[in-house]
């Protein structure tokens, strides 16, 4: 048992309280991390509102190094450099076969409140607190399951590293992965967030034809052409979005990817498509609505993407070669702030004056 600084929500809704935990040992397949920096994400906020009653750390785009590891852990040694992904059981016929994304028991794992075993590693005053997605970063120290755990290159700042294994890999992992976007095709993201310029990027790596980003910022959109978008659309100016993509591409996109869960934006998306197009969902928050026709005419697909789709072992590593090439310059989204500003980062973060804020746990 040792003693930890974290940020701790105990109301739904509430202002975050540093507090001094008790954090437990890592157990046989667990892995002690000290906790370098975090991300803020969009699902965080959703922890916050309505995902799951406190108490609980939240905190799921960590980065650190490795303290100590349990009896059965072979993979990873005190000093490795790791990025904590999301939490899935590695033991089932989806995690076996480099699936995790699929894993039966995501759900459960990431927003229950609880590690493997059904219990947390985190209290105060002997009362458990709530785990989140299995790490719970928003802390100087983290318990995390091996399975979580990706090694990752120790030339690379360690600090830039944390939002790989969510948002980066969301939204450059659907592009690659989930739609599997080649150069013949003209793709349209919805949203300029994290997950959108991500995919931005990763549509870059892909050399797709055309490359149309969709946004109502106008900062947010020059960053896009900046990252590789071919064309841009500001949907406050333009009155009919989908036919502006559809004269873009002549016909309409091959591939749409919506990333903000905004029921009139996906029915906007819906409608951008080509014939045998392919939409892809990530966004949360909202429920949809949609007349079957619109995918029967034209044979259209609606695909949910879960981290992309991807083997987050392989991927995030892949990510990180991307970026040592120039490639995918994700630094260009982060924005740094110390831990204690936590409350600023995601009032920023609400107001679309940053893309992706990253606390600073350690130094």
């Amino acid at each position: 048992m040792m003693k930890a600084l974290a940020a701790v929500l105990y109301e739904q809704g509430g202002k975050f309280v540093f507090d001094e935990v008790d954090l437990a040992d890592p157990k046989e397949n667990e892995v002690l991390v000290k906790i370098i920096a975090v991300g803020v994400c969009h699902t965080d906020e959703g922890g916050r509102q309505w995902m799951i009653e406190p108490p609980v750390v939240l905190g799921h785009e960590g980065s650190g190094i490795v303290e100590k590891v349990g009896s059965g852990v072979k993979d990873f040694k005190p000093g490795d450099h790791v990025v904590i992904t999301v939490a899935s059981c590695g033991s089932c016929e989806f995690c076996l076969k480099g699936m995790p994304f699929a894993c039966p028991h995501m759900g459960e794992l990431n927003i229950g409140g609880k590690m493997l075993d059904g219990s947390s590693r985190i209290s105060k005053n002997g009362k458990e607190i709530k785990n989140f997605f299995g790490q719970s970063s928003f802390a100087q120290y983290s318990v995390v399951n091996a399975h979580s755990l990706v090694k990752v290159d120790k030339s690379v700042d360690l600090a830039l590293l944390g939002p790989l294994g969510c948002g980066f890999q969301t939204g450059a992992g659907t592009v690659l992965g989930c739609l599997n976007a080649k150069a013949s095709d003209s793709i349209v993201i919805f949203g300029c967030g994290s997950l959108g310029l991500s995919g931005v990027m990763g549509a870059k790596i892909a050399k797709c034809k055309n490359i149309i980003a969709v946004g109502g910022t106008p900062d947010k959109l020059k960053l896009a052409m900046e990252l590789g978008a071919t064309h841009t659309i500001n949907r406050k100016e333009i009155k009919d979005v989908a036919a502006e993509i559809i004269k873009i591409t002549n016909g309409g996109a091959n591939l749409a990817f919506e990333t903000t869960g905004a029921p009139a934006i996906f029915d906007i998306a819906l409608a951008s498509l080509a014939t045998l197009g392919k939409l892809a969902l990530c966004g949360v928050g909202n429920k949809f609505t949609f007349d079957p026709m619109n995918l029967i005419i034209g044979s259209k697909t609606i695909v949910g993407s879960n981290e992309g789709n991807l083997s987050y072992h392989k991927f995030i590593p892949q990510m990180i070669e991307y970026y040592k090439k120039g490639e995918f310059p994700f630094d260009k989204l982060i924005t740094f702030y110390d831990f204690k500003e936590i409350e600023k980062s995601f009032e920023d973060s609400h107001k679309g004056i940053v893309v992706k804020p990253v606390l600073r746990i350690s130094h």
